[in-house]
């Protein structure tokens, strides 16, 4: 069978439909639907890559795609930026836009949006409902980390083991959390709910040390009304912390960092 080389222009070709510039976190958070099952390490793409002839490109984020089976991969080649999608079985790739039918929605280009967010990107805190914010610390300390969490969020458990040893330490840390369930985690939703209704941080303890949550002994807005916010702030993933001077911090952080970051919080600009 004859083999065709892939052009080495292609990539360029491909980055070039969607040039943004680019923001990657690189710590862990739930954005979509976790999967135990596969894997895809950037050394790994960077080989696919070698493979098609793109050496020069940088591998900048790799996660889900919004179709199973696929994972999407933000890459960028000497200043262009762009999306690449990668098989479970990682033997093919394909270039976007993924479109979802029943919106008509570039899932690519909001994906590109969404990574050209710049890294200290500030939201007005003042524009976030603390009132039935689950507190953890002092509801007095001076400093305030807002932070959305989901309960069936792996990465929100391992956040939550993190805040615990800071307001161990530092009396002067209070952390307030508002419950935004992902809507592909089926029972967060309910679980929010439920801990809401019970305003009980015990409760969400629980929950993330794998112990049953009851339903909801109440019916609440609160859960709906955090996930309209936390879309109006474009805030799509969890965790999300919310630092006191408004800086947007996404994915799992240790507390020594979660430390040092409040520390810094308003001295910047």
């Amino acid at each position: 069978m004859k083999k065709y080389a892939v052009p080495p222009c292609l990539l360029a070709v491909l980055l070039s439909l969607f040039a943004f510039s680019a923001t990657v976190y690189a710590f862990g958070g739930c954005e979509e639907d976790c999967q135990k099952c596969h894997s895809l390490e950037k050394k790994e793409v960077r080989q696919i890559l070698t493979k098609l002839r793109a050496d020069d490109a940088d591998v900048l984020d790799i996660k889900m795609s919004p179709v199973r089976g696929l994972w999407e991969v933000t890459v960028d080649e000497k200043g262009k930026k762009g999306v690449l999608y990668v098989g479970f079985s990682k033997k093919y790739v394909m270039p976007g836009p993924i479109f979802a039918v029943d919106t008509a929605e570039n899932k690519t280009q909001e994906s590109l949006s969404a990574a050209n967010r710049p890294a200290d990107r500030y939201i007005d805190v003042s524009k976030i409902p603390l009132d039935d914010a689950l507190v953890m610390g002092d509801r007095n300390a001076p400093k305030r980390v807002i932070v959305f969490t989901d309960p069936d969020c792996p990465y929100c458990a391992k956040l939550h083991a993190e805040l615990k040893k800071v307001v161990t330490e530092r009396r002067d840390i209070s952390f307030y959390l508002k419950l935004m369930p992902l809507p592909f985690h089926p029972d967060s939703h309910w679980k929010s709910e439920s801990i809401v209704c019970a305003k009980s941080l015990e409760m969400l303890d629980l929950n993330f040390s794998k112990k049953p949550v009851p339903k909801p002994s109440c019916t609440t807005k609160v859960v709906d009304e955090t996930i309209r916010v936390g879309k109006e702030l474009g805030i799509t993933g969890t965790p999300t912390l919310i630092m006191p001077d408004g800086l947007v911090v996404f994915g799992t952080r240790d507390a020594k960092t979660i430390e040092r970051l409040v520390s810094e919080s308003g001295k910047k600009g």
